[in-house]
């Protein structure tokens, strides 16, 4: 209903986005990108939108990456941040060039989950690591967004901890389930 990746909904939500959303959990992503083997120096925020996730972080630099130009024009006006209008799943940016990439509460709307997972693996400088937060649908809670956000339009698909791992696992990164919940964190390093 929205577009690709749910993409218009984001363009019209984007002035009131951050004061419906709470702020990102920087010590879950710090947590996650702790899993790096290598310095992260140059980090994209993938699917960042306003620059939430970004705001959470700091010492890297940071890229904001979205589908979403009004979300992008409200983490530069609001934030300050780089930010680049591009497709998770066509990246345009060298092979290992990136030291970090994360996705946070963005992946469930990424329109093709593979060709994310292969872009941010080809992306990543070996020990690099992909720190993902997601929604776990099988939890009470998730079951509850999952539900609203279909009931909205939006062509939101999650998955499981376990499924996003073995996902992260085809394309060549070393997963690890970082933490469980109704929010989950699930690294992949760049072998």
């Amino acid at each position: 209903m929205y577009g690709l990746g749910d993409v218009g909904f984001f363009d019209h939500a984007a002035p009131l986005y951050d004061l419906a959303m709470p702020p990102a959990d920087g010590a879950a992503l710090a947590a996650g990108l702790d899993h790096a083997t290598r310095p992260i120096e140059r980090l994209l925020d993938v699917g960042g939108g306003s620059g939430r996730a970004a705001a959470a972080l700091t010492g890297p630099e940071i890229t904001v990456v979205d589908a979403s130009v009004e979300m992008l024009s409200r983490g530069r006006r609001a934030r300050g941040l780089a930010g680049l209008a591009a497709d998770a799943g066509r990246l345009p940016f060298r092979d290992a060039s990136a030291d970090a990439v994360t996705v946070v509460d963005a992946f469930h709307h990424l329109p093709d989950h593979d060709a994310a997972l292969a872009e941010a693996a080809r992306v990543l400088a070996p020990g690099g690591a992909l720190v993902v937060r997601e929604f776990d649908p099988d939890h009470p809670l998730g079951r509850l967004l999952v539900a609203g956000e279909h009931a909205i339009g939006m062509d939101s698909r999650f998955l499981t901890p376990d499924d996003l791992a073995a996902a992260m696992d085809d394309v060549d990164l070393d997963p690890r389930i970082v933490d469980r919940g109704f929010g989950y964190t699930v690294v992949g390093v760049r072998r």
